[in-house]
């Protein structure tokens, strides 16, 4: 039987949602907790692979048990084994055939940058010290929505098949003391939401023009994006599948 499980995590502590030969993922601590709990050795399949030290306020993935149980129940135990930075918030029971990495029509990701240094939000939105021109940051914005090939925004020696993406949503915008860019998509490369969002900064300080960015794309040449971005800014907030 095939199960989906919700869940959210602060990924300060971890390379990862992936397991890593030599490093903590958030994949291998729910799996150990799981195989724990239901003495049988499970794998787990995640919709998505957040890098190191990226969050996620939900995420989904399948497992597969002949296991017998009630889902409330493990919640219940999976929380009580699992680390803090790690929340289980519900079990359900899918079809055989049901994946939650390709049946996913959308992933969503929220990046935040503090407008102020705030000893509260140090570890979880990035400070940028200058003014940023959000009203360009939103006209470069509706350039990605023209393309599909990002390339120029991928990680250099990805073992993907394809720079295609479907971006639906890209926008900024201002939310108590703070500059936030949600970014929607069918789809992303590694590192995609960082180099996109160090990207629109140096539009937002006037480092280079909005329709740089044109060129910029056109070029699939990573070299010529902006800067990655730190990663304890970002946030997988929203996984679609089909009702």
């Amino acid at each position: 039987m095939r199960y989906f499980i919700e869940l959210s995590y602060n990924g300060g502590a971890y390379h990862g949602w992936q397991i890593q030969p030599n490093d903590i993922s958030v994949q291998e601590v729910i799996e150990k907790a799981l195989s724990t709990i239901l003495k049988d050795t499970v794998s787990i399949m995640g919709a998505g692979r957040t890098d190191t030290g990226v969050h996620a306020s939900q995420m989904f993935a399948h497992f597969d048990t002949e296991f017998v149980f009630d889902a409330l129940d493990l919640t219940y135990k999976l929380n009580s084994f699992l680390p803090k930075d790690i929340v289980v918030h519900r079990i359900f029971k899918v079809k055989e055939d049901a994946h939650a990495r390709f049946d996913a029509l959308s992933r969503t990701y929220l990046y935040r940058i503090a407008l102020k240094k705030n000893a509260f939000t140090s570890d979880s939105a990035y400070y940028v010290k200058q003014d940023l021109d959000v009203d360009k940051m939103n006209e470069a914005s509706k350039i990605l929505l023209e393309y599909k090939d990002f390339q120029c925004f991928s990680k250099s020696n990805t073992d993907v098949k394809t720079y295609y993406c479907n971006i639906m949503v890209a926008e900024w915008s201002v939310e108590d003391g703070e500059i936030q860019f949600v970014v929607k998509a069918d789809r992303f490369l590694r590192n995609m939401v960082r180099a996109i969002v160090g990207t629109m900064i140096n539009i937002g300080l006037h480092k280079i023009g909005v329709d740089d960015l044109h060129a910029i794309i056109k070029s699939k040449d990573r070299s010529n994006a902006g800067f990655s971005v730190p990663a304890h800014a970002l946030y997988l907030t929203k996984i679609e599948y089909e009702n």
